[in-house]
C-alpha cells in the first residue's frame, strides 16, 4: 500500500500536499484551515456582510449544509432586497422550523 492510497477513517483518502496546494489563495486562506471556514466566508461574502464572517463559519460548522444553500439561493432569486443578510437569517429560522416540524 503506498502513502496515496492508504485510508483512514471511512473511505477517506489523503490528498497530495501539492493538489492542496494549488487550490490555495494565500491573499485570503491564510487563517483557514477547515472546509467549513472557507464556506462560511464565502457566505459572509456573498450576502455583503464580512463584518458578521464569524457566524456564517458557525452556521456552516454547526448547520446542515442543505438548508444554508436553500437560504442562500432564496436571497439569490429575491429582488430588490434591503438587507441580504437579513432575508437569509429570515429564511435560514423557517427552514430550521419546517425541518423540526417535519421530524415530529
Amino acid at each position: 500500500m503506498t502513502k496515496d492510497t492508504r485510508k483512514r477513517g471511512k473511505n477517506k483518502e489523503f490528498s497530495l500536499i501539492g493538489d492542496v496546494l494549488k487550490g490555495f489563495k494565500i491573499d485570503e486562506d491564510k487563517y483557514i484551515s477547515h472546509e467549513f471556514q472557507k464556506y462560511g466566508y464565502e457566505l459572509a461574502k456573498e450576502l455583503g456582510d464580512l463584518k458578521n464572517k464569524s457566524l456564517y463559519i458557525k452556521f456552516a460548522k454547526d448547520t446542515p449544509r442543505g438548508l444554508l444553500e436553500s437560504a442562500k439561493n432564496f436571497v439569490k432569486d429575491a429582488a430588490n432586497v434591503k438587507s441580504k443578510p437579513r432575508l437569509f437569517m429570515w429564511k435560514l429560522q423557517q427552514l430550521k422550523k419546517e425541518t423540526k416540524a417535519k421530524k415530529q
